[in-house]
Parts: C-alpha cells; sequence; structure tokens
C-alpha cells in the first residue's frame, strides 16, 4: 500500500462531473472516489434527499475521517480522483483537505444546468454552489496553488484536447483509454446513482453537445441573472474557449500595460475593466446615440474640465436627451473614478453620455425610459502623437459631415464618418487624415482641428464643417496672447501644402507638429519656432489652471 497523490475535482452538480469521473476511472494508475464528502454535508445540514438514509448508513459522515481516512488514506495505485460538489464542502473540514493533492475546477454555463436541476430537488443559489466555486478558487490561489480551470462545454466539444490539456495541467500522462467506456454503473458510483446518473450510464464517451439548446425556463431567471456572473468570473480563467462567435485572435497587448487593471464608471457604479459593460438595449448599441468628451489631468487638476462638461449638456440638448443627469454629479463620477485608480496626472478621460437604456430595441427616443447611461473611462494615457519630431497626414477622400446633414458641432458618439478616413490614414500608415468639406476645403482631421502658419499669420479653418475643439479655442487664445496674427478662414488643401508650419490641436495629442502632407514636406521638415512657442506656452497653462481633483496633495 502507498499514498497515492490525490486529485480533486470541485464542480457544481449537472456540470459533467460524473462522465469525467468515468473517464479518469478508465485508467490505469487511478481509483476513482465518489463524492466522499457527501454525507458529512446531509449530517451537518440536515438536508433532506430522496437517498439521505442509505448515503448515511453507507457512507462515512464524518469530515475529519473522510479526509484522513478515506480522501488521504493509503492505496495501491498511484493516484487517488476524488469527485467533489462544491457545495460539500464544509467550514471547519481539516485544512489538509484543500492544502493537499492537486485541485482543478470543471464549471458549466447555468444557462446548461438549470433546465435539468430539479429532476430531483428544486435549485437554489446554495444548491448550484457556483458562490463556494469561487471561493474555492480564491482559497487556492492564496494558498499560490491556483487550480486549472475546464468548462464542460469544451469537454463535450473536443475532449481529447480538452483532457489533454487538464492532464498537463495535472502533470500526469494523458492516457487515450480516458476518452471512451463501457455503458452500464460502475462499482465506485455512490448510492444516489439511479437518481442523477442514468445519462452516463447510457453513454460511452464525452457526447457532443447539441446543437441548440432547451429553452429556458423563466422560473429560473432570478437565479440564472445572480450566478451567471459568478461563472463568467471563472471561465475567465479557463485557457482554452472555443465558443460560438468566440475570437481565435490571441490576447492583445495593450498600449499602457498598466490599464489592464483599470476600474470605470457605468451607470452609477465603478467596476472592473472586464466587467465595465452597458446594456445591449443602451442606445449607444442600438444606434450610436450618445455624446462625448476627451479630458486630461495634469498634476492633480483637470483642465478644461467646466468648458467640456458645457459641450457635453449642449450636445445633449440638441440630441434631445431627457434626464440628463445633473452637472455635480457628473463631476462627482469623475472625481470618483480618478481618486479610486488613484489617477492624477498623465491621465486622459473618455466620458460618455448615452440616452440610456430601452425597453425594447428601436431607433425612436420614447424607448427610452431609464434615463441616460453615464461612463467614465480614466486611462493612462501619455499624448498619443510624437510631438517632439512631428507627425504625418494624408488627405482622405471620405468628406466632413456636412451641417446639412449631421451638424459636427454636436460632440456625439457617431463617428463613422471619422472612422472612415481614419482607415485611409492608417492604410497610408500615416497618423491621421485631413477631411475637406463639401466644397474641397480644410475643415479638421478625423480626429483633431488644425492650424497653419504662412509668413508669421497663423491661420484655421472656420468651425462650420468641423467640430469647434476646446483645445482649438484655448490654442487660438494663445495665438493672440503670445502675439501672433490670427486668421480664420475657409482655407484650400494647397495652402496646407504649401504652408511653413503646420500643427493639429486635441485633447488627447495636445499640439501636434506635422512635418509631411500628402507627401509634400512641411516648411523645413521639423517643428517650427511657432508651433514651439504655442507648445510651451500650452504646457505652463496646463500646468496653472484645471479644477483640483479633491484629496489630491502634490508629493
Amino acid at each position: 500500500m502507498t499514498e497515492p497523490v490525490v486529485i480533486h475535482s470541485w464542480s457544481a452538480p449537472r456540470s459533467l462531473s460524473t462522465s469525467l469521473m468515468y473517464s479518469f476511472a478508465q485508467r490505469d494508475d487511478i481509483e476513482v472516489v465518489d463524492e466522499p464528502l457527501y454525507a458529512a454535508f446531509l449530517k451537518a445540514t440536515g438536508f433532506d434527499r430522496p437517498y439521505r438514509d442509505d448515503v448515511l448508513s453507507k457512507m462515512e459522515s464524518n469530515g475529519d475521517k473522510v479526509v484522513n481516512d478515506i480522501i488521504y488514506g493509503s492505496g495501491s495505485n498511484k493516484y487517488r480522483y476524488c469527485k467533489h460538489i462544491s457545495k460539500q464542502r464544509l467550514f471547519g473540514l481539516p485544512s489538509e483537505l484543500m492544502s493537499k493533492g492537486k485541485h482543478f475546477i470543471l464549471i458549466r454555463n447555468p444557462l446548461n444546468i438549470l433546465p435539468s436541476f430539479e429532476k430531483v430537488h428544486p435549485p437554489s443559489f446554495f444548491e448550484l454552489g457556483l458562490g463556494e466555486l469561487v471561493s474555492i478558487y480564491s482559497d487556492l490561489c492564496q494558498m499560490g496553488t491556483p487550480p486549472a480551470i475546464i468548462d464542460a462545454d469544451e469537454l463535450q466539444r473536443d475532449p481529447e484536447t480538452t483532457l489533454r490539456g487538464l492532464c498537463d495541467d495535472l502533470e500526469i500522462p494523458f492516457q487515450a483509454s480516458m476518452l471512451k467506456w463501457e455503458a452500464g454503473p460502475i462499482p465506485e458510483d455512490g448510492v444516489w446513482a439511479p437518481w442523477w446518473y442514468k445519462s452516463v450510464h447510457e453513454s460511452t464517451g464525452f457526447s457532443s453537445s447539441k446543437k441548440y439548446p432547451r429553452t429556458f425556463p423563466l422560473s429560473h431567471y432570478d437565479l440564472l441573472e445572480k450566478s451567471l456572473p459568478l461563472y463568467n468570473i471563472l471561465r475567465s480563467h479557463v485557457k482554452h474557449k472555443s465558443s460560438l462567435l468566440s475570437s481565435h485572435l490571441p490576447p492583445p497587448s495593450l498600449p499602457v500595460p498598466e490599464n489592464a487593471k483599470l476600474l470605470a464608471w457605468v451607470g452609477d457604479e465603478i467596476l472592473p475593466r472586464e466587467m465595465a459593460k452597458v446594456s445591449v438595449f443602451d442606445s449607444v448599441v442600438q444606434g450610436g446615440d450618445s455624446v462625448w468628451e476627451g479630458l486630461r489631468i495634469y498634476k492633480g487638476k483637470i483642465f478644461k474640465l467646466e468648458e467640456h462638461l458645457d459641450r457635453l449638456f449642449d450636445s445633449a440638448k440638441a440630441l434631445a436627451f431627457d434626464n440628463v443627469p445633473p452637472r455635480e454629479e457628473i463631476k462627482e463620477a469623475i472625481f470618483r473614478t480618478l481618486i479610486t485608480n488613484g489617477m492624477f496626472d498623465n491621465t486622459h478621460i473618455r466620458l460618455s453620455l448615452t440616452r440610456g437604456k430601452k425597453v425594447t430595441s428601436g431607433m425612436s427616443p420614447v424607448f427610452n425610459r431609464y434615463g441616460c447611461t453615464l461612463i467614465v473611462v480614466a486611462e493612462w494615457k501619455p499624448p498619443v502623437y510624437d510631438n517632439d519630431v512631428g507627425i504625418v497626414l494624408v488627405t482622405a477622400s471620405t468628406r466632413r459631415n456636412s451641417p446639412n446633414n449631421l451638424d459636427s458641432k454636436i460632440h456625439h458618439n457617431n463617428l463613422l464618418n471619422n472612422i472612415l478616413a481614419k482607415i485611409e490614414s492608417n492604410n497610408a500608415n500615416a497618423a491621421d487624415a485631413i477631411m475637406l468639406d463639401k466644397d474641397g476645403y480644410v475643415s479638421e482631421t478625423n480626429a483633431t482641428n488644425i492650424f497653419m502658419v504662412k509668413k508669421g499669420c497663423v491661420l484655421t479653418p472656420h468651425a462650420d464643417y468641423c467640430l469647434p475643439g476646446i483645445t482649438r479655442a484655448t490654442v487660438m487664445e494663445l495665438v493672440v496672447k503670445e502675439n501672433f496674427i490670427l486668421e480664420e478662414r475657409r482655407i484650400s488643401l494647397s495652402e496646407f501644402h504649401t504652408a511653413d508650419e503646420v500643427w493639429t490641436t486635441g485633447t488627447m495629442g495636445e499640439l501636434s507638429p506635422v512635418v509631411k502632407i500628402d507627401g509634400r514636406v512641411i516648411g523645413d521638415g521639423k517643428v517650427g519656432p511657432v508651433t514651439r512657442a504655442l507648445q510651451n506656452a500650452y504646457k505652463n497653462l496646463t500646468e496653472d489652471s484645471g479644477v483640483p481633483i479633491p484629496t489630491y496633495q502634490e508629493p
């Protein structure tokens, strides 16, 4: 007799846990134990089951003895596989239950569990056990032994790949015998098998999942709402996922890795990045029906906050939004998001206000009866352009929206006009694309306003077809303050091609020098003196002004 290596399988009921136990039972180096903690669970909780008396009379109900003598007792095989249902992990069991052996978690979507759950007894949050599964995962992670997680859907879809991956995680060799078994019961079945194991006894392997699901019983809808987020928490740690319409692309790297763990405001709460989502019925999803602002934070202050909020409210009014949150509530949401993230400098905020959630899908604002949805996304983000060396622009064939169609003075989220131009700049390996108005005059770029210098005079297009940017207005004030001549008029593309200096302005990029447009070198191809003077003036302004963030203290 030897002390076998114990493999613990933790799952919720109806999760293919018995099929997986049958799979491991086919190995030549293992013994399996079916829910060894069940009797201790029934004794401690008093829960009724049709087979309760049988379980208590035939199984050990002392939790200490179960752990020490049955789970970790000596055996004749190299491995011992213990199938556990998560709710059976009772408080007060010996700590060795979790600290010893190899553990993994088997999960299944509650959408697929609940329709068949009540065959024996009614489902409940406790009976489902997903909360305890999350606790098991958390406890094992805190011990420094994060468990492998496999999804029952993956096990049905591709048994061999899933089992090979699991065996690798458990550091045991895969055996092909795990893929098939003979129909009928096995000696290791628990006494509850006649109530639960009919489909397993009829099987000879992992059957393919049905192409279409069962109709979900609406009587379990509330339970699904409570349990599905827990399943998703665990599913996020599954190594290999291949569900319908899922991306097969590898996880991308982030421009700023620190943003992987940011917290965002959505609606009326702050949520982790991957949980920060809006409803599929939200107007921003249904039709891009939303307004937005970009904000920058410099040394504990939000630059031009009041001006940005003025434009946000103007845009919401132009689009006839109802039930817009009060200005002070929006400011508080911004402050709370920044403070929670500890973001007080070198930060950009994407502030969005959607028309809100609809009672049914459709275009009409009549369906918007919940009030607006506020979104505050704060990211660590340095200026997005090379403001020292300069950037390259190309001219897009896509024309800027006319006020006859959609007024660019409304800062809305429906940015397809800009995105089409941005695609052209991406294809040309340029930073951005210049967009012309319907008459062929320069309007702005797909993302910024634009300025040029000719013979000492600073020129910028009228804000007829472009957004009258707040950074644009700030720079126009600085042009006058620095004693340069400022002219706002229609400007042709050839004037930009032959300019002495060109730069763009925007909250995200600040003042970005342009050194080439459509292959034409601007000036001498370097940052010009007017551009550099205004960059310095803008930098000084950001250091001296802005709305202070509460609680911020200078280092």
